[in-house]
Order: structure tokens, then C-alpha cells, then sequence
């Protein structure tokens, strides 16, 4: 696939930015060659600067779920224009996006709004620690929680892609402050309670994974992980940056019906532009200054230009109800590459569920972080690129979800088989 213009930007970028990228995973080292750049999107469709059109099933890594410049949200984007683009005030737009917020995740009382899925962990975590008095965290191996210090141990997304799960400048003693422990399993879990009596401040995973691939808690695992740590006195902090009004309206919490302590959100909530929550129970909550001793603060958090097309996203979910048809659509992908994949020999796994997914090329069933590396991430890499010149745009990675969009009923979603069919009879 020939991209001169996205070529000579890379180059370019190149001596302006390490790897030519401001987040690692879009340089493709993962899948090799080089990545294109976009110009435009709309829809389910990406532009290249190269004026390629493909089909798109990163959705901005989850927040388009209404697909690319939804025209409601372009209105509420240009109507809150017309007032400022930001006031260092609060502002009514704020309060509305907390009633949303409060109103669809019935274990948040209270909610604070920051800029980004990094933040909002980030301070879910300091304020879990300042609310027990307690130092550790518990973190599942292959979640990824955002870049900070505490979180970036057996993390997955861009960490796992490129061979390091465990980033360079993280002191040892931030490490020492956290366990890790696999996914899906309960009696590692309550050794590492065990092992650590009356120390342990947080849990946090996302209850979904996304960010080692997508991959789905065993019956049960959810509840065991609540009864644990509720009876450690333990804060359990659901990641729900990429679930949150994607599973369900009320997130993965809401769909297995297991109330976390604290929630984190992102993505959906500010409709394509940086956002980041975090809300819970109201003691737990009002511990943040200014009543409180924890502090946090942000310039630009509550937005009004976030919150407006943040609020226009969810009111289209709620006007739409969605879920069953992302679900559809969802599994007519995963039919589609299974059948494929068993046509030619294959052995692959995709777990999806609504409008989350993942391809992994394994006969091995992926439950967490070891088995998901069992995948071909080199047959991936294959595969990758001939969805690519076939017009399909998946995540550059073996190791991140996929995403659906509204937009994808109809043509995107057949032609999308179509390619995924022919690439993978191409292996």
C-alpha cells in the first residue's frame, strides 16, 4: 500500500517527536511498517492523508460509538462554541454531565470530572489510599490503568505491544506499593490479601479487559473479587474508561450487577475530546479537597466544549438504546472471522461481547494476561496488514480491543467481513 503523503509526515515526525508519535502504539512497530495519518473521518470511515477511505474499528480507541462527527455532537460542539472554549469557573454543563453520570451508574453518588482515563485512575488510586489510611494496591497483570507511576506494573495497551510491560523511570519503591495477580483467578487473589493483612488500600481492574486484548471475567470472578474485597476493607475500583456506556448504559457493573466502590470513566462521556471522571460512594468521594485531605485539580476539567459533546453522546444513547444492535453487529464479526479461521485451519479465539472484540490467533482460550500471549501476535501482524489493504482498519496491536460503532450497520459491516474473510484465507 502506497501512502507517500502519510510516509513523508512520518518522516517529518520523525525528527519532531519520539517515534513520529504522541502514544506509542500508532507507530505500528507492533505490526511493522509504517502508520498513516488521517485527515477526516466520518462515520464508520477514516480519510487518509493519502485519501484512502477505510473502515474503522478503533473508533478513536473506544469513545466514537455513534461513529466519526456525529452530526448531533458537531451541533452541541459549535452551539457551546459560541460561548468560549473555556472558563476556569464552574459551569452548567458540568452539572449536567454529573446527573448523567449519576444517573446511569447507581454506585456513584458523587463524581469528580479530569481530562483524561490517565487522570481519573490516577486519583482514584490516591484517594483510595487516603480514605483507608493504607499504602498498597492490588492491579491485575495486563490492565492498563494510564501511565502513572503505580499502574504501569505488568501493564498492558502500548506497554505489552512493545515487549515491555513494565516501564523504564517507575521507582522500585512505587513498585514494592503494588501487587499484581492474575486475571481470573481468585485463589491468587486472596493469597496476595493474605499475604498482605490490613495493607491493602485499593483493588483496580477493569472488569472487562481491553487493554491485553478483550477478555471476560469467568462466572463469578466479579462477585469473588467484591466479597474479597469488601471483607479486607479493601476500596474496589472498576476501570471503566473503555466499558462505561459501551457494555451497558451503566457499564460492566451494571450487566454482571456488582456495586464497585469507585468507578473510573472516559472515552464516551466526552463524545472524541479529552475526558476523565472518577465518582463512588459519597464518604469515600468527600474525602477529595476541597472538603477533604486528598487533593486533586485540574484547569481544564469540566470542559465546557468535553461536556457538550459529551452530554450530546449521551443523550443519543439514551434516545437510541443501541445495545442490542452493537451486540449484532459485533457477533456477525466474530462469526465471520470463526468461520473463516476454521475453513482454512486456523485456530483462533475472539471473545466479544456488544461492541468490544479481539482477534487472537491461539487454540488456546484467552481468560488473562499469559494466555492472551499465547496468541500469534506475528500472524497477527499478517493479518493486520491485509485487512489494511483491503480497506479495514483494526488496532495496531495483537494486544488491544476492537470497537463498533452505530455507523457500522449496514454496508461498513458486510464489506468489513468481506475483507476479514479474504485475509485470513490469505495466511
Amino acid at each position: 500500500m502506497t501512502s507517500p503523503v502519510s510516509d513523508s509526515l512520518f518522516a517529518r515526525a520523525k525528527q519532531l517527536m519520539p517515534g513520529g508519535v504522541n502514544s506509542p502504539v500508532r507507530a505500528f512497530r507492533s505490526v511493522g511498517g509504517a502508520p498513516f495519518f488521517v485527515k477526516a473521518a466520518r462515520g464508520a470511515t477514516l480519510v487518509t492523508a493519502d485519501d484512502r477511505e477505510l473502515i474503522d474499528f478503533v473508533c478513536t480507541w473506544g469513545p466514537a460509538i455513534h461513529g466519526h462527527n456525529h452530526p448531533r455532537i458537531k451541533a452541541a460542539l459549535a452551539a457551546a462554541l459560541e460561548h468560549g472554549t473555556s472558563f476556569g469557573t464552574p459551569n452548567p454543563s458540568e452539572v449536567e454531565m454529573a446527573e448523567w453520570i449519576v444517573k446511569f451508574f447507581p454506585s456513584i453518588q458523587k463524581v469528580r470530572l479530569c481530562n483524561s482515563g490517565t487522570e481519573a485512575t490516577m486519583s482514584a488510586i490516591r484517594l483510595a489510599r487516603g480514605f483507608t489510611r493504607r499504602d498498597k494496591i492490588i492491579k491485575l497483570a495486563g490492565c492498563y490503568h494510564g501511565h502513572s507511576d503505580s499502574l504501569l506494573i505488568k501493564a498492558g495497551s502500548g506497554a505489552l505491544t512493545h515487549g515491555h510491560p513494565d516501564s523504564a523511570g517507575v521507582p522500585a519503591a512505587f513498585a514494592r506499593e503494588t501487587v499484581v495477580v492474575p486475571y481470573n483467578d481468585c485463589a491468587a487473589l486472596a493469597a496476595a490479601f493474605a499475604a498482605n493483612p490490613g495493607q491493602i488500600a485499593a483493588l483496580i481492574l477493569e472488569p472487562y479487559c481491553g487493554n491485553v486484548g478483550f477478555i471476560m471475567p469467568d462466572p463469578g470472578y466479579l462477585a469473588q473479587v467484591r466479597q474479597l474485597t469488601a471483607q479486607h476493607g479493601t476500596v474496589l475500583i472498576f476501570d471503566e474508561v473503555m466499558t462505561g456506556f459501551r457494555i451497558a448504559p451503566g457499564g460492566v457493573q451494571e450487566r454482571e450487577q456488582i456495586v464497585p466502590d469507585l468507578t473510573c470513566l472516559g472515552k464516551i462521556i466526552g463524545g472524541g475530546l479529552p475526558v476523565g471522571a472518577f465518582g463512588g460512594r459519597a464518604e469515600i468521594m468527600d474525602c477529595l479537597a476541597p472538603l477533604g485531605p486528598v487533593y486533586q485539580a485540574g484547569t481544564l476539567s469540566g470542559n465546557p466544549l468535553a461536556m457538550a459533546a459529551g452530554i450530546a453522546s449521551l443523550q443519543l444513547l439514551a434516545e437510541l438504546q443501541p445495545y442490542a444492535r452493537l451486540d449484532a453487529l459485533g457477533r456477525q464479526l466474530r462469526d465471520a472471522v470463526q468461520a473463516a479461521a476454521r475453513a482454512k485451519g486456523l485456530p483462533v479465539q475472539v471473545p466479544q461481547c456488544g461492541s468490544m472484540f479481539s482477534i487472537f490467533f491461539t487454540a488456546t482460550p484467552v481468560r488473562d494476561y499469559a494466555t492472551a500471549l499465547t496468541g500469534d501476535a506475528a500472524l497477527f501482524g499478517r493479518f493486520f496488514h491485509a485487512c489494511l489493504a483491503g480497506g479495514v482498519y483494526l488496532a495496531p496491536s495483537a494486544y488491544e480491543a476492537g470497537f463498533i460503532s452505530t455507523a457500522h450497520e449496514g454496508a461498513a459491516i458486510d464489506r468489513a467481513c468481506e475483507v476479514l474473510t479474504a485475509a485470513i484465507r490469505g495466511l
